[in-house]
């Protein structure tokens, strides 16, 4: 989806930024070019059918567009109202992803882990782990290896 470059940035305002009146939470702004692509996607043939058979209906896009011109407003005139409407938008999104979370009725919630959370591993799953790429970084880690053969410069944002 996204070509990977030496300098690729995951927020439209990084800590190179020489605007220092610039809200707390400009952080959250994506760079625009990931707004056009959520728009296309959503747009596209395979969303459309997957949003008719789980909604009955397609969903409305819109928005996605409206970011990705308030963000491209945001990156060229330097407009601050325009960067206040993605992270507003941003705010709407991340609070509709955590209502659809607390409104799931099917799971029931912990309050405190299970009693025995940290008990000892079978023996097939230490097996496995031998082999994992968690402990192989933290080998690489504590014999102060490089991870440059592991990590590709690839991320992923979970938000």
């Amino acid at each position: 989806m996204f070509k990977k470059e030496e300098n690729l940035r995951y927020f439209e305002v990084s800590d190179g930024y020489e605007n220092d009146d610039l809200p707390n939470d400009a952080w959250k702004i994506r760079p625009c070019e990931w707004y056009k692509e959520e728009y296309k996607d959503c747009k596209g043939f395979r969303a459309r059918f997957h949003q008719y058979f789980i909604h009955g209906e397609t969903v409305d896009c819109s928005q996605w567009k409206i970011d990705f011109d308030n963000c491209m407003q945001f990156r060229k005139k330097k407009d601050l109202k325009c960067m206040e409407c993605v992270m507003s938008s941003e705010d709407k999104r991340k609070k509709e992803r955590e209502n659809a979370s607390s409104e799931n009725d099917v799971w029931e919630y912990r309050t405190e882990p299970p009693n025995n959370w940290n008990s000892t591993m079978p023996d097939w799953m230490l097996e496995d782990k031998k082999n994992s790429l968690l402990i192989d970084t933290q080998n690489r880690l504590n014999e102060g290896k490089s991870l440059e053969p592991i990590f590709t410069g690839f991320r992923c944002t979970i938000m």
